[in-house]
């Protein structure tokens, strides 16, 4: 139990009470020598200040530090840009992690490449990212409860009544007899006046507290907890079911599941690209003008999942709806939206080879490869088939005699054929890519005589969902109102207080903008009669000016 600090007055402070709560005497050596009270707090002990021994305390202390407050800040804004120096792997459009990879190498070098090896192409989704925005959030929040609580029980049980000492060091005062009339009624016009200037009044025997705009002190810890609500809808996509924000190629006749819509499948009917039909003139042609989209969409069919169907299964699938996906025309459904983000035309659908004879060029039949479906095995009839012994649809080369490929798209395809034949019964292994053929065991009887492609187009979708958007709108209507709190509205508060003598003692305290306490100050002063009051600080500077003129003549 801490030790009390007994006021002269004989009221009970906690330890690391500046100014008494109950008659506003100072306590400490530093506000006895202070000319001006410090009524930042208005002298309440807090927590922070007046705690340090226990491993909470020093857990408190650290957290409730301004400093590590602005440090957390600078360090969040500092990582946050550094996701903005590259594109963030949403924007890149490429789904396998080899394939971003390659991407970053590839488009931006060295630098790129460390850059996605040090996880910076994914930062706002990072668990040190999160964790930053969580100890800035425990900040904020240890902050406002440490300065927050106290000085709201100061305000609220702040006495009528204050100690001379309290009053002197106010920066604004006034002491002296009334200037004209009956000073027996004084305390009546005061508390008349400062009612039609809309003040709160407390009047205890000879004693006035008029407060107006107490509320104001509030908008800082308003703000902090605009900023908290924000930061726990940051950190709630973090959560299944709060946001979704994945991205999906569908080729044309390709039905898929939806990432981020469990149990969700869609399927590509048909891409449809309009061009503007403008005749570019013989300059535009010469500075290279474009042709320009009119309207690229995809036609798509929604289909659901039966709930006793095994995840992934496409059998049975239950319609929900068709819909012309356009760019800012989402297919919506359950709160997800599924947009028209890009597009690839002519994309290799399958390549059409013949097994041909080299020496008599006699056709024995026709072979087609699907390209993202191939099949093992095409029978031409009882004895003559073809083997697909190996698929690599971006060939990129050979590693150690080994062929390789980029990527799974198929941008280069290339095989390994084995055919077999009546002349060959044991097979022919041919390795055939675009406009390359390899017939590793020497020169073989028949060849897989290119016939022609098939091309589709593909449609890159974004599916997005995002519960989080009404919790971070009323973090930031919260925390606009805080600002608009702080900075429009001030606190007032004028004490006065009648001497048996007659005589008028005020003191007058605002948290900022002197200008309206003063205005007011002038009208009650005028209509009651008060002695003039006068600013500390202003007189100070004054008189420390005339010092220096004083000093310059010298």
């Amino acid at each position: 139990m801490m030790e009390k600090i007994i006021c002269a007055c004989g009221h009970e402070n906690p330890q690391g009470t500046k100014l008494c709560e109950k008659c506003g005497r100072p306590l400490t050596e530093e506000e006895k020598d202070r000319k001006i009270v410090d009524m930042r707090y208005d002298g309440i002990a807090i927590r922070s200040k007046t705690r340090n021994k226990s491993i909470i305390d020093k857990i408190w202390n650290f957290f409730s530090s301004v400093k590590v407050g602005v440090s957390l800040i600078i360090i969040n804004l500092v990582a946050a840009s550094i996701g903005t120096i590259f594109p963030q792997e949403f924007y890149v459009g490429v789904a396998t992690e080899a394939e971003r990879a390659i991407y970053y190498e590839e488009t931006y070098g060295s630098l790129g490449k460390l850059y996605y090896q040090l996880g910076l192409s994914d930062v706002y989704s990072s668990w040190w990212f999160q964790i930053l925005v969580g100890l800035l959030g425990i900040s904020i929040i240890i902050a406002s409860l440490d300065r927050g609580i106290p000085l709201h029980k100061s305000l609220k049980n702040q006495r009528v009544k204050r100690h001379e000492s309290f009053m002197k060091r106010q920066r604004v005062v006034a002491a002296g007899p009334v200037t004209e009339g009956d000073s027996s009624k004084t305390l009546d016009l005061v508390e008349e006046q400062m009612k039609k200037l809309k003040y709160n009044v407390r009047r205890e025997g000879n004693a006035i507290l008029a407060e107006r705009g107490r509320f104001a002190r509030y908008g800082p810890y308003i703000n902090h907890v605009g900023l908290i609500v924000f930061l726990l809808g940051v950190m709630l996509r973090l959560l299944p079911g709060f946001y979704v924000d994945e991205s999906i190629w569908v080729r044309e006749g390709e039905t898929r599941t939806i990432p981020g819509m469990d149990g969700y499948f869609i399927k590509n009917e048909k891409f449809i690209l309009e061009m503007h039909d403008n005749e570019k003139t013989e300059a535009q042609i010469q500075q290279g003008v474009n042709a320009v989209a009119k309207n690229y969409q995809t036609n798509v069919k929604l289909y659901k999942q039966p709930e006793d169907a095994i995840p992934g299964q496409t059998d049975n699938l239950e319609l929900v709806k068709e819909y012309s996906i356009r760019v800012n025309h989402p297919l919506q459904h359950e709160g997800y939206s599924l947009y028209q983000m890009d597009f690839r035309l002519n994309e290799l659908k399958a390549m059409n080879f013949s097994l041909t004879n080299k020496a008599t060029g006699e056709e024995l039949g026709d072979v087609s490869v699907d390209l993202t479906n191939p099949q093992n095995e095409y029978v031409i009839n009882e004895q003559t088939k073809v083997s697909l012994l190996g698929y690599y649809p971006d060939f990129s080369g050979f590693k150690d005699g080994e062929p390789q490929t980029a990527t799974s798209t198929p941008n280069n395809p290339a095989f390994i054929f084995k055919m077999t034949t009546p002349e060959q019964p044991d097979g022919e292994v041919s390795f055939v890519a675009i406009k390359q053929t390899i017939e590793p065991n020497g020169d073989n009887a028949y060849k897989m005589k290119f016939k022609g492609v098939e091309t589709r187009n593909m449609s890159g979708l974004t599916v997005h969902k995002d519960r989080t958007i009404p919790i971070l709108f009323i973090g930031g209507m919260i925390f606009m109102l805080g600002v608009a709190i702080g900075s429009y509205w001030n606190h007032r508060r004028i004490w006065v207080e009648q001497l048996q003598d007659g005589s008028i003692r005020l003191a007058a305290h605002a948290n900022k903008n002197w200008f309206n306490i003063k205005k007011d100050l002038n009208t009650i002063t005028e209509y009651a009669h008060l002695p003039q009051f006068i600013d500390q600080v202003e007189k100070e500077e004054e008189e420390g000016q005339k010092e220096k003129e004083g000093d310059n003549t010298l």
